[in-house]
């Protein structure tokens, strides 16, 4: 039994809010989890999935949002520029013949690298990071000596290279790097270039990694199901609702208070688990089939109750849309699903931070034009 299995097992025997292990309780119930990631009553201490480091946290939240909206900008203005080479780099990335989930990731890095790092040793750093700590599995593919060592480097060499930038005046960011250093302030302390470093790492997974999952659980889930009905936009949103890439929200009490009948304590750890809400059979009908045409009119009855993929609240991802868009955007060039076929190398997802298809390889054949809108 896996630890999706366990979960489910537990929510049937003890309901929607149980506790997983001493002092971590997880919630499963869609309203109360709403209330704790919009921190109803400030119940919670501060908290964000994002701007999170081992530092503490990058703040203001003024700061977090400006970095997150100027970055969004940033790469969706990239991905739009290089729309008219985006079918050739989809043929030349994953071809007739690819091994996944790996390969939506390194097509992500692909598309967005230009953007994300400037050529050169940082950018030869980054790509290690990315093959040695992004991709599924990554941790049992590589000693954690030698992984802590990499990112040992890469944290320095990004912290140089953020120092470095943060003394020019750029009124247009050419990269990602550009608009963190831009959020640094004159005289910032070498503690805060470390959190902005990491927090350039968390956007490096988040596009290449928690994306290129998205892409892979669509990829899988549609290739495993061709006769699903419904459009790639409902096929896209039914794979963030049956397997929501960010599946778990970790908050930490900031008083006392009870969550249903459960006492909550300030050293408890309360875990908002959306693979839990998006398969409650109140708001979700047949909650553990793959359906995209419950899509077809929208958001689905019960699906503003309880869909999350994307975190609630303040701390809502801004780059939501863009990224639905853009996996949409490349699920268009590939051949119609009638044309694949997805043969399984193990049939369970690889669970760690996010939740990451299984290794699967995808083979097409026939022309390359996708499924309708």
């Amino acid at each position: 039994m896996d630890e999706l299995e366990t979960l489910d097992d537990l929510r049937a025997r003890h309901g929607p809010i149980f506790q997983r292990r001493p002092g971590v309780l997880y919630v499963g119930d869609p309203a109360t989890a709403k209330a704790v990631l919009a921190n109803t009553g400030s119940r919670y201490r501060e908290h964000s999935d994002f701007f999170q480091t081992g530092k503490g946290l990058l703040g203001p939240r003024s700061t977090q949002q400006e970095i997150g909206r100027v970055a969004r900008n940033l790469l969706r203005d990239h991905w739009i520029a290089r729309s008219d080479r985006l079918a050739a780099t989809v043929e030349r990335e994953i071809g007739p013949d690819s091994r996944w989930p790996d390969a939506g990731n390194l097509l992500m890095y692909t598309c967005f690298r230009d953007v994300l790092v400037p050529e050169g040793e940082l950018r030869r750093l980054v790509d290690q990071v990315v093959r040695h700590a992004v991709l599924a599995g990554a941790r049992d593919r590589r000693p954690v000596l030698l992984r802590a060592v990499l990112r040992s480097r890469v944290r320095r060499a990004l912290v140089a290279e953020l120092s470095r930038r943060r003394t020019r005046a750029v009124r247009t960011p050419a990269d990602l790097l550009d608009v963190l250093a831009a959020a640094a302030p004159d005289g910032s302390s070498h503690q805060a270039l470390v959190r902005l470093a990491e927090v350039f790492l968390s956007f490096l997974f988040s596009v290449t990694g928690s994306t290129g999952f998205l892409l892979g659980w669509s990829v899988y889930l549609l290739g495993t199901e061709p006769e699903a009905g419904g459009d790639l936009a409902g096929v896209v949103r039914e794979a963030l609702r049956l397997r929501p890439v960010a599946w778990n929200f970790g908050r930490f009490p900031a008083e006392p208070h009870r969550l249903g009948e459960t006492e909550v304590t300030t050293s408890d750890e309360v875990v908002v688990c959306s693979y839990l809400v998006h398969r409650d059979s109140r708001c979700w009908p047949d909650p553990d089939k793959f359906l995209p045409e419950r899509w077809s009119a929208g958001l689905p009855r019960g699906g503003a109750e309880a869909f999350i993929p994307f975190g609630w609240g303040t701390h809502t991802c801004v780059a939501a849309g863009f990224a639905v868009r853009l996996v949409e955007d490349v699920l268009r060039l590939l051949p119609p699903a009638e044309r694949w076929r997805v043969e399984a190398h193990r049939h369970r997802p690889h669970i760690a931070a996010a939740l990451a298809p299984p290794d699967f390889t995808l083979r097409t054949n026939g022309a390359r034009t996708g499924r309708g809108r």
